[in-house]
């Protein structure tokens, strides 16, 4: 019948396991957002605001859920007197998590205790429940022939506050877990009330049917013995068993004592709120009558006190609720690696060095792009390669006469061209030409672009517009129009006007370009507003 009960119990664990892990499935992250503010207390909050700024490496501690939780199981004695298993017990109990391994936890528990002994004991005397402990006609008569069963009913409550080391919550290859192992190591004070049942009802003491109880000295008759007892015994308890007196201190009338804690438990995560706890958790003490029993046997005539304490065990199934709002889950169900590494896999907070490309040259232009080796300070394109503005062959960091007309190249060393007094023919683009002849003369003149709201010309643009200027040298008679499209609304018309006009300032103050040149037409249609586009007239 007990391998039968066992295998039920089994059975029922494996299915509170299994059915733990089917409605947990392991997800990743770590439960809470590190860079979520609403979860970190006010007093944490400098520390989290240096660590958004990125002047602190570690993000503030959240705040994390209480666990209130309730019990139920089997409470046993380890004394003199075997135990009667699956005897109940009960208890309640907060806790709060210190740090992601260590915890806190204040528990109540209530527990009864029984036991019998089926092996009978001739050395009674010295025991006071069955002796001083009862009116004198009601006590047992200590004799060679005479025997007893030990017997005792006990109970306990306890207060104790545990330290809880969470054994499996720091994982390597897993962001979280559907279970949770944990240790326990405590102290707290634990008051006890032992009574024996040594009483028929109130007609008289059981010493007559102990004497007829045979084969007590019978390991294999042991569960007859037992089942005797039980038809014998009223189960009345009614006498109160020895106890210590006035050595040890009262609490309500019953004996109290400071106690340790060791336990181990197994919880199980339903859902963030609830999760289900398996414990065992085994009490110390330094009292040798929570059985209400000390002798042992006589050695040589004399009685002989037992050397051991007892000590009692819980054995509890118990669900735990997780409470608290703008909090995460304890921390005891989080990963601290998940944080660390999320950032390594996909920084999101991390503080990424600026990547160092090499330039050999130092022109601007990255050695993975740049077409050609320039002297320090030489002015290049996007390509990396030396500027040569008027075309003749000697580059602008070498050039003393950067804009030299075509009609006076070629040039020398130092790109100085020699220009002719007139125009030796026709062919001379620009000498001589009548307006109408400017647009073909000047040909395809540049689009100056401009970005957001800007209107200051960049290197690149001044470029361009040297260009341009080259070009109206080398034709005196010509004129150009300096076209702008913004009309969308009053900032825009602004901004558009700006542009045109630096692009007409840098002509005139920059290249020498005779202002009469040039007309500025602003607010025009057909066109891109971010766009200025330059036309020969």
């Amino acid at each position: 019948m007990a391998s039968k009960q066992y295998s039920f119990i089994a059975g029922a664990l494996c299915l509170l396991a299994s059915s733990g892990f089917a409605q947990t499935p392991t997800t990743s992250g770590s439960g809470y957002d590190v860079a979520d503010s609403t979860v970190v207390p006010s007093r944490r909050a400098p520390q989290q605001t240096e660590f958004m700024q990125g002047t602190y490496n570690f993000p503030a501690k959240p705040r994390s859920m209480w666990e209130i939780g309730i019990k139920g199981g089997s409470f046993n004695v380890s004394g003199d007197v075997p135990t009667k298993f699956f005897t109940p017990g009960f208890g309640i109990h907060v806790r709060k998590a210190l740090g992601y391994v260590f915890s806190l936890r204040l528990e109540y528990m209530y527990g009864v205790g029984k036991g019998l002994n089926w092996n009978a004991s001739t050395n009674f005397g010295n025991n006071q429940g069955l002796t001083t402990n009862l009116p004198a006609g009601q006590r047992y008569i200590a004799s060679g022939s005479n025997r007893v069963f030990y017997n005792y009913k006990t109970k306990v409550q306890d207060l104790a506050l545990e330290g809880v080391i969470t054994l499996n919550n720091v994982r390597f290859h897993k962001a979280k877990s559907g279970f949770n192992v944990y240790a326990l190591l405590g102290i707290g004070a634990t008051t006890y009330d032992t009574k024996i049942n040594a009483l028929n009802g109130t007609t008289g003491n059981y010493q007559t049917a102990y004497n007829g109880v045979t084969g007590f000295n019978d390991y294999k008759n042991r569960k007859d013995v037992k089942d005797r007892l039980e038809e014998i015994l009223d189960d009345d308890y009614e006498t109160p068993a020895e106890n210590d007196g006035n050595r040890r201190p009262k609490l309500g009338g019953n004996t109290l004592l400071p106690v340790g804690h060791v336990g181990a438990g197994i919880a199980f995560r339903l859902s963030k709120r609830i999760n289900l706890a398996i414990e065992d958790r085994y009490t110390i003490t330094r009292s040798d009558l929570l059985d209400g029993q000390r002798w042992a046997e006589q050695v040589n005539g004399s009685p002989v006190l037992t050397p051991d304490y007892d000590n009692y065990n819980y054995l509890s199934v118990g669900l735990n609720f997780n409470v608290g709002a703008k909090s995460v889950e304890p921390l005891w169900w989080l990963n601290p690696l998940d944080y660390a590494y999320q950032e390594i896999r996909k920084p999101r907070l991390m503080i990424l060095p600026k990547p160092v490309l090499p330039d050999t040259d130092g022109d601007g232009v990255t050695d993975q792009f740049d077409q050609e080796v320039t002297p320090q300070g030489s002015p290049v394109d996007a390509h990396g390669v030396s500027l040569d503005t008027d075309g003749d062959g000697v580059p602008d960091s070498r050039d003393k006469e950067k804009i030299t007309p075509t009609t006076c190249q070629p040039v020398d060393a130092d790109g100085v061209g020699k220009c002719p007094v007139a125009c030796p023919d026709s062919t001379c683009p620009g000498w001589g030409a009548r307006p109408t002849d400017c647009a073909t003369a000047l040909g395809n003149l540049p689009s100056i672009a401009f970005t957001g709201n800007t209107s200051r010309l960049n290197e690149s643009q001044k470029v361009w517009l040297a260009g341009v200027a080259a070009t109206l040298r080398n034709n005196p008679n010509c004129r150009i129009s300096i076209v702008g499209y913004c009309t969308e609304s009053k900032a825009k018309q602004s901004a558009g006007t700006a542009r045109a006009e630096n692009v007409r300032k840098y002509l005139v103050e920059s290249e020498g370009i005779s202002n009469d040149r040039i007309t500025v037409l602003v607010g025009q249609q057909g066109g891109d507003c971010n766009t200025v586009d330059l036309r020969g007239e």
